[in-house]
């Protein structure tokens, strides 16, 4: 099992930000627009370098998105921020209709998503989002693992052309992916070769799934650990290659069992390699408040519940 340096702990939301600040130096195109949550999602020095192409609408989230849209026919590529339940199940109508369905290059940023928002609880904490967003003609999603691939995850919204939906967090996560990465669209990212099971990651659950797989190296299992990092589109390519070698999978995310990474994996295998396959994910319910490791090990997403799961499906090859 490959080692892992962990450079140091911080949350995807500053990676955020310091990916928007460096576009605010870079892109003269780049605008940010905020619902008031200019701190929780780390805009202040985008802000201050660049006080003309920062609007803030207020808690307005619907007519932040209009504004967005309306932006990017003046040529602008705007950055629109705020709680990722408010991106999108407050404003789905506006996302359908005034971005994906006339293809927007509008950057829906998408910070304090799953139940890592902790105490927030249940209305806080959307574990559907990805579902919502995935499900739009067009839309690309992105959920980057770590303030490094959040940052470059950020710098290469900005270069693609039509919308896409950028999911982050609040969360202190390992951070441990190279500092000068090269963030392709699309492009799934093998973390460790293995053998005998597959585990799709994308996330936080990334830093889980290489939990999961010291202990199952330990156990004599070989894991293969991929970082699903864009969820759509997805790496078909890489996701067939793996299995056809593993012949079996665990995928693992902060969302709802319904409509995420999971979902998406197999459908691709139920239609060109039937494998078996087990999900660690919210299964059908809504969150509530506690603490990180409370909610993550209660409703079954934790390093442990990976470990199962790789141990429950290699039995099913």
């Amino acid at each position: 099992m490959k080692k892992f340096e962990i450079q140091n702990v911080k949350d995807t939301r500053s990676g955020f930000g310091e990916g928007l600040t460096e576009l605010g130096r870079t892109n003269p195109d780049v605008v940010a627009l905020c619902a008031d949550l200019v701190g929780s999602l780390k805009m202040d020095d985008f802000i201050k370098e660049n006080p003309e192409r920062f609007f803030q609408m207020g808690i307005a989230e619907a007519n932040m998105m209009g504004v967005a849209a309306g932006l990017t026919i003046g040529g602008k590529i705007p950055f629109a921020g705020t709680f990722a339940n408010f991106a999108t199940g407050r404003v789905y109508d506006q996302i359908r209709q005034s971005i994906a369905y006339s293809g927007k290059n509008v950057k829906i940023a998408a910070s304090h998503a799953g139940l890592t928002l902790g105490e927030d609880g249940a209305t806080h904490q959307i574990l559907e989002d990805i579902g919502l967003m995935k499900m739009l003609p067009g839309m690309v999603v992105i959920n980057p693992c770590d303030f490094n691939q959040t940052k470059a995850a950020t710098i290469a919204a900005a270069a693609h052309e039509g919308p896409v939906y950028l999911r982050f967090g609040r969360p202190k996560v390992p951070n441990f992916t190279p500092v000068d990465q090269k963030f392709e669209i699309g492009k799934a990212v093998v973390l460790n070769e293995g053998t005998d099971v597959t585990i799709f990651a994308t996330g936080h659950l990334v830093w889980k799934a290489i939990q999961a797989g010291e202990i199952l190296a330990e156990q004599g299992i070989s894991v293969e650990i991929i970082n699903i990092h864009t969820i759509k589109p997805l790496d078909e390519k890489a996701v067939l290659a793996s299995v056809k070698k593993t012949k079996c999978v665990v995928t693992a995310e902060e969302h709802q069992m319904n409509g995420g990474l999971g979902d998406s994996i197999a459908q691709l295998l139920s239609r060109q390699l039937p494998s078996p396959i087990e999900f660690v994910a919210v299964n059908d319910s809504f969150g509530e408040s506690g603490t990180e490791e409370q909610l993550m090990t209660k409703y079954g997403i934790n390093t442990p519940h990976i470990v199962e799961a790789v141990q429950k499906v290699i039995k099913r090859k």
